[in-house]
């Protein structure tokens, strides 16, 4: 068996098993690392290559073989042809919903608990922010936090 053998999804499953079992934080992972968090949840769930040196580190801390390490390290598919939209702009929020939405879920189970961010009841701003390389669009989703009923 070669390591390309591990795919994608079976590292991610390996990855979400083991913080389960071991009750490590998405939170811990990211400071072991030192990368922002929403980076190495959606890194660590598939949706970016991580850095050799990186992927040893996280292969490290969480007991992971050769296999899974390597396979973290594979270039992802970040999109399937399903959300294309023909508007660039509304084209790039589904883009930035395919890379960051399974690592903004698991953020807000983390923080919140079992529940939702309420899209009726929440607060969308957006802003430019002056940058020297260039102005910055900035967009702000305020929402409200709800648990789920049993």
């Amino acid at each position: 068996m070669t390591a390309w053998n591990t795919s994608r999804d079976t590292a991610t499953r390996t990855i979400r098993t083991t913080l389960q079992r071991n009750g490590t934080t998405w939170a811990a992972v990211a400071e072991h690392i030192d990368r922002p968090l929403l980076w190495t949840i959606a890194a660590l769930l598939g949706s970016h290559p991580v850095p050799a040196e990186t992927a040893k580190a996280v292969g490290e801390l969480l007991e992971l073989d050769e296999d899974t390490v390597l396979a973290l390290q594979e270039q992802p598919y970040r999109i399937d042809g399903e959300s294309l939209k023909e508007d660039p702009t509304i084209y790039r929020f589904y883009e930035l919903l395919a890379v960051y939405g399974p690592a903004l879920k698991e953020a807000i189970h983390e923080e919140f608990g079992d529940g939702i961010m309420s899209a009726i009841n929440c607060k969308v701003d957006v802003e430019r922010r002056e940058d020297p390389e260039g102005d910055r669009v900035r967009v702000v989703i305020d929402g409200k936090f709800l648990k789920y009923q049993w």
